[in-house]
Protein backbone atom coordinates (compact mmCIF):
# COMPACT_ATOMS: atom_id res chain seq x y z
CA UNK A 1 0.00 0.00 0.00
CA UNK A 2 1.33 3.41 -0.90
CA UNK A 3 1.39 6.16 1.70
CA UNK A 4 2.87 9.63 1.58
CA UNK A 5 5.87 10.12 3.84
CA UNK A 6 4.03 11.64 6.82
CA UNK A 7 1.64 8.68 6.90
CA UNK A 8 4.47 6.14 6.61
CA UNK A 9 6.04 7.69 9.70
CA UNK A 10 2.75 7.23 11.54
CA UNK A 11 2.56 3.56 10.62
CA UNK A 12 6.17 3.14 11.72
CA UNK A 13 5.61 4.69 15.15
CA UNK A 14 2.23 3.02 15.66
CA UNK A 15 0.11 6.19 15.69
CA UNK A 16 -1.58 5.20 12.40
CA UNK A 17 -3.48 1.93 12.52
CA UNK A 18 -6.22 2.62 9.98
CA UNK A 19 -6.47 3.55 6.31
CA UNK A 20 -9.32 4.32 3.96
CA UNK A 21 -9.34 3.67 0.22
CA UNK A 22 -12.03 4.04 -2.44
CA UNK A 23 -12.02 0.92 -4.61
CA UNK A 24 -14.42 -0.85 -6.92
CA UNK A 25 -13.39 -4.02 -5.06
CA UNK A 26 -11.03 -4.66 -2.18
CA UNK A 27 -7.36 -4.62 -3.18
CA UNK A 28 -6.12 -6.16 0.09
CA UNK A 29 -7.04 -9.10 2.31
CA UNK A 30 -6.81 -9.74 6.06
CA UNK A 31 -3.45 -11.30 6.91
CA UNK A 32 -1.87 -9.97 3.73
CA UNK A 33 1.41 -8.09 3.90
CA UNK A 34 1.92 -5.07 1.66
CA UNK A 35 4.95 -2.94 0.90
CA UNK A 36 4.46 0.73 1.70
CA UNK A 37 7.75 2.21 0.52
CA UNK A 38 10.90 3.05 2.49
CA UNK A 39 11.27 -0.61 3.41
CA UNK A 40 8.07 -0.68 5.45
CA UNK A 41 5.73 -3.65 5.25
CA UNK A 42 2.21 -3.37 6.67
CA UNK A 43 0.02 -6.27 7.64
CA UNK A 44 -3.73 -5.85 7.15
CA UNK A 45 -5.61 -7.14 10.18
CA UNK A 46 -9.15 -6.39 8.93
CA UNK A 47 -10.80 -4.89 5.84
CA UNK A 48 -14.38 -4.12 4.90
CA UNK A 49 -16.67 -1.51 3.40
CA UNK A 50 -16.68 1.48 5.75
CA UNK A 51 -19.80 2.66 7.51
CA UNK A 52 -19.86 6.09 9.10
CA UNK A 53 -16.42 7.66 9.49
CA UNK A 54 -15.87 9.82 12.58
CA UNK A 55 -13.07 12.03 13.87
CA UNK A 56 -11.56 9.17 15.87
CA UNK A 57 -11.29 7.09 12.68
CA UNK A 58 -9.68 10.05 10.95
CA UNK A 59 -7.08 10.46 13.71
CA UNK A 60 -6.24 6.75 13.56
CA UNK A 61 -5.70 7.24 9.80
CA UNK A 62 -3.37 10.22 10.29
CA UNK A 63 -5.78 13.11 9.82
CA UNK A 64 -6.99 15.78 12.23
CA UNK A 65 -10.68 15.46 11.43
CA UNK A 66 -13.16 13.41 9.44
CA UNK A 67 -13.56 16.32 7.00
CA UNK A 68 -9.80 16.38 6.27
CA UNK A 69 -9.82 12.64 5.57
CA UNK A 70 -12.83 12.83 3.26
CA UNK A 71 -11.40 15.85 1.42
CA UNK A 72 -8.16 13.93 0.82
CA UNK A 73 -10.14 10.99 -0.57
CA UNK A 74 -12.12 13.32 -2.85
CA UNK A 75 -8.85 14.74 -4.16
CA UNK A 76 -7.66 11.25 -5.05
CA UNK A 77 -4.80 11.07 -2.54
CA UNK A 78 -6.42 8.25 -0.62
CA UNK A 79 -6.71 6.11 -3.76
CA UNK A 80 -2.98 5.70 -4.32
CA UNK A 81 -3.04 2.03 -3.47
CA UNK A 82 -5.12 1.25 -6.53
CA UNK A 83 -2.91 -0.76 -8.89
CA UNK A 84 -2.80 0.58 -12.41
CA UNK A 85 -5.53 2.16 -14.47
CA UNK A 86 -7.65 5.19 -13.63
CA UNK A 87 -8.36 5.92 -10.00
CA UNK A 88 -12.03 5.83 -9.00
CA UNK A 89 -13.61 9.23 -8.50
CA UNK A 90 -15.41 10.14 -5.29
CA UNK A 91 -18.66 8.75 -6.77
CA UNK A 92 -17.23 5.41 -7.92
CA UNK A 93 -16.58 2.28 -5.90
CA UNK A 94 -16.96 1.76 -2.16
CA UNK A 95 -15.08 3.33 0.70
CA UNK A 96 -13.02 0.59 2.38
CA UNK A 97 -11.77 0.67 5.96
CA UNK A 98 -8.42 -1.10 6.40
CA UNK A 99 -7.01 -1.88 9.83
CA UNK A 100 -3.25 -2.41 9.73
CA UNK A 101 -0.07 -2.67 11.72
CA UNK A 102 3.63 -2.47 10.97
CA UNK A 103 4.89 -5.95 10.15
CA UNK A 104 8.50 -5.23 9.13
CA UNK A 105 10.83 -2.33 8.45
CA UNK A 106 12.83 -3.93 5.68
CA UNK A 107 11.76 -5.28 2.34
CA UNK A 108 13.56 -8.62 1.79
CA UNK A 109 13.87 -7.67 -1.89
CA UNK A 110 16.33 -4.95 -0.82
CA UNK A 111 18.95 -7.58 0.03
CA UNK A 112 18.32 -9.38 -3.26
CA UNK A 113 18.59 -6.12 -5.20
CA UNK A 114 22.01 -5.45 -3.64
CA UNK A 115 23.34 -8.93 -4.44
CA UNK A 116 25.42 -8.75 -7.62
CA UNK A 117 26.49 -12.40 -7.59
CA UNK A 118 24.21 -13.77 -10.29
CA UNK A 119 23.84 -17.04 -12.14
CA UNK A 120 23.59 -15.51 -15.60
CA UNK A 121 22.25 -18.56 -17.49
CA UNK A 122 19.60 -19.28 -14.85
CA UNK A 123 18.46 -15.65 -14.58
CA UNK A 124 18.46 -15.17 -18.34
CA UNK A 125 16.37 -18.34 -18.76
CA UNK A 126 13.89 -17.16 -16.16
CA UNK A 127 13.49 -13.79 -17.81
CA UNK A 128 13.07 -15.45 -21.19
CA UNK A 129 10.22 -17.55 -19.77
CA UNK A 130 8.57 -14.37 -18.46
CA UNK A 131 8.46 -12.89 -21.94
CA UNK A 132 10.35 -10.90 -24.55
CA UNK A 133 9.58 -7.62 -22.77
CA UNK A 134 11.91 -8.30 -19.81
CA UNK A 135 15.34 -7.26 -21.10
CA UNK A 136 14.01 -4.24 -23.06
CA UNK A 137 12.20 -3.12 -19.89
CA UNK A 138 15.38 -3.42 -17.83
CA UNK A 139 17.37 -1.49 -20.42
CA UNK A 140 14.67 1.19 -20.62
CA UNK A 141 14.62 1.65 -16.83
CA UNK A 142 18.43 1.69 -16.68
CA UNK A 143 18.51 4.48 -19.28
CA UNK A 144 15.63 6.45 -17.73
CA UNK A 145 15.81 6.47 -13.92
CA UNK A 146 13.00 8.33 -12.17
CA UNK A 147 10.78 8.53 -15.25
CA UNK A 148 7.07 7.89 -14.74
CA UNK A 149 5.62 4.53 -15.76
CA UNK A 150 3.08 6.34 -17.94
CA UNK A 151 5.97 7.81 -19.98
CA UNK A 152 7.93 4.56 -20.24
CA UNK A 153 5.10 2.13 -21.00
CA UNK A 154 4.33 3.36 -24.56
CA UNK A 155 7.98 2.90 -25.50
CA UNK A 156 7.51 -0.83 -24.95
CA UNK A 157 4.07 -0.90 -26.55
CA UNK A 158 2.39 -1.57 -23.19
CA UNK A 159 -0.33 0.27 -21.37
CA UNK A 160 0.61 1.74 -18.01
CA UNK A 161 -1.16 -0.87 -15.86
CA UNK A 162 0.54 -3.77 -17.67
CA UNK A 163 3.92 -2.04 -17.51
CA UNK A 164 3.61 -1.47 -13.74
CA UNK A 165 2.68 -5.10 -13.21
CA UNK A 166 5.65 -6.23 -15.29
CA UNK A 167 8.07 -3.98 -13.44
CA UNK A 168 6.76 -5.43 -10.18
CA UNK A 169 7.76 -8.86 -11.48
CA UNK A 170 11.26 -7.55 -12.19
CA UNK A 171 11.41 -6.01 -8.71
CA UNK A 172 10.46 -9.35 -7.18
CA UNK A 173 13.63 -10.73 -8.81
CA UNK A 174 15.66 -7.89 -7.28
CA UNK A 175 16.36 -6.27 -10.65
CA UNK A 176 14.67 -2.88 -10.20
CA UNK A 177 14.00 -0.43 -7.38
CA UNK A 178 10.86 1.68 -7.09
CA UNK A 179 11.29 5.41 -6.51
CA UNK A 180 8.74 8.03 -5.45
CA UNK A 181 8.42 8.69 -9.18
CA UNK A 182 9.43 5.94 -11.58
CA UNK A 183 12.10 3.33 -11.07
CA UNK A 184 15.82 2.72 -11.26
CA UNK A 185 17.88 -0.34 -12.05
CA UNK A 186 19.23 -2.15 -8.98
CA UNK A 187 22.86 -3.22 -8.53
CA UNK A 188 21.70 -6.75 -9.31
CA UNK A 189 19.94 -5.55 -12.47
CA UNK A 190 23.04 -3.63 -13.54
CA UNK A 191 25.18 -6.74 -12.99
CA UNK A 192 22.80 -8.77 -15.10
CA UNK A 193 22.82 -6.30 -17.99
CA UNK A 194 26.62 -5.97 -17.84
CA UNK A 195 27.10 -9.76 -17.78
CA UNK A 196 24.65 -10.20 -20.62
CA UNK A 197 26.54 -7.70 -22.79
CA UNK A 198 29.83 -9.53 -22.26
Amino acid sequence: MLFEKRLREGVRDGSITLAFRRWRRSQVRPGGRYRMGEGLIAEVTAVGVAGEVDDDDARRAGYGTRDELLADLRNGEGARARRGGRRPTQDEGDLYRIELRLAAERDPRDDLAADTAIDLPALAARLERMGPWTVPALELIAANPGVRAADLAPRLGQDTAVFKLNVRKLKNLGLTISLETGYRISPRGSAFLAARRT
